[in-house]
């Protein structure tokens, strides 16, 4: 009789254990289902960065004496206050063109992105700053930094989710 108390004993905690186990699978479940979205943003903000590097790299209608002027130049030629070969303000024609370019790639009506702001700052001066859309706590984040001859020019991009 003794015997067969402590074999239910020994049952009970095989079961308790048991229990104990699945509950652990079940939290560590949700916990990969958590650590799995916080990945997601780090993807989207490679994928930002990826993006401001490609759009400097761009080329623009704008050029000088040596041909059109990918937008990184162009940012140079706007610092420096000069013009396009063909007289146009060298910041109205980089505004226009990211202006462009930002709304054909981030489009903001029915996708998962609800808006974006891209700032371009030189030697601590504001050369644009684009917005558009709601802007959430949940964001993606893209920042290239190059420098010519002294002008050191910061770009921020920002993508919301």
């Amino acid at each position: 009789m003794i015997r067969r108390f402590f074999k239910k004993g020994q049952e009970e905690m095989v079961g308790f254990g048991l229990i104990v186990i699945i509950v652990a699978v079940i939290v560590l479940i949700f916990v990969s289902f958590g650590l799995r979205d916080k990945g997601e943003n780090y993807q989207n903000s490679y994928e930002i960065e990826s993006f401001t590097q490609t759009l400097l790299q761009y080329t623009t209608d704008c050029e000088d004496n040596l041909g059109f002027l990918k937008i990184q130049k162009l940012i140079f030629l706007c610092t420096d206050r000069e013009k396009c070969l063909d007289e146009r303000d060298s910041c109205e024609v980089l505004n226009q063109t990211i202006d462009e370019i930002m709304k054909e790639t981030w489009k903001i009506q029915d996708r998962p992105e609800e808006g974006y702001s891209l700032s371009i700052m030189s030697n601590g001066g504001e050369i644009i700053k684009l917005e558009e859309g709601n802007f959430t706590n949940n964001f993606g984040y893209g920042l290239q930094s190059f420098s010519r001859s002294g002008n050191y020019v910061n770009m921020t991009l920002r993508i919301y989710y």
